[in-house]
């Protein structure tokens, strides 16, 4: 099963895109809400899930922000957001030990956890024991560190395997098509895209000249004079 996730709180990206039908949900945080000149501590989550379920999204993840104390009502927020929306809502917690620490409180809620800001093939064994439903490697930023990007997440995945796990890896900062590929064919499944990313997967100028070339045909048949 493959899925694919917009990464972004500007809504009207979400408008644009998901009705396309390519995408199963919605990943935001708060350096995007920032970005989306949002509020993050005074973002309506009943509002952007009822919104996100509107559109057609499966699943909106929000992510904990402030003490670690606070994080289990943060959670319990969002988790009532997506059942009054009818949307399952994911809470992503960062892999800090702080954050670690305090997933067993949140999961106790019932709800669904993505542990998130991944950079080495170690923390998929805390996913995987926390019992997360995902880990988030950032990938794209892996790579400008320097860091052997496909080889961790080759490892994340053997590893998840080896563990007989339910974690899936959602792959985060795909800078381009290109890198989408290529974790695709090595056995990805789950990625969230930037906007140009996403809208970039709609676009091929080989397949809009032939179907330029087949509405002109289609035309010069209906009126050959």
């Amino acid at each position: 099963m493959m899925d694919l996730y917009i990464d972004t709180a500007e809504v009207t990206e979400w408008e644009v895109l998901m009705p396309t039908g390519l995408f199963t949900g919605i990943t935001t945080n708060p350096l995007l809400a920032h970005r989306a000149g949002l509020d993050y501590p005074q973002i309506d989550w009943a509002d952007l899930a009822r919104r996100a379920a509107d559109l057609g999204a499966k699943e909106l993840f929000g992510q904990v922000y402030g003490p670690p104390e606070t994080y289990v009502d943060f959670a319990g927020a969002l988790f009532e957001a997506g059942r009054a929306a009818g949307i399952s809502t994911v809470v992503k917690v960062p892999l800090t030990e702080a954050g670690i620490r305090a997933v067993p409180a949140v999961r106790k809620l019932g709800g669904p956890v993505l542990m998130t800001a991944a950079y080495n093939a170690k923390q998929m064994f805390a996913a995987t024991a926390l019992g997360a439903a995902y880990i988030a490697p950032y990938f794209g930023r892996m790579l400008e560190m320097g860091h052997d990007a496909h080889e961790v997440l080759g490892q994340m995945l053997a590893i998840g395997k080896a563990a007989g796990s339910g974690t899936r890896i959602l792959v985060a900062s795909i800078r381009d098509t290109d890198q989408l590929v290529r974790l695709g064919a090595a056995g990805q499944s789950c990625f969230t895209l930037a906007p140009s990313v996403a809208h970039a997967l709609l676009f091929d100028a080989n397949t809009r000249a032939a179907a330029a070339d087949f509405e002109a045909a289609a035309r010069s048949v209906a009126d050959p004079g």
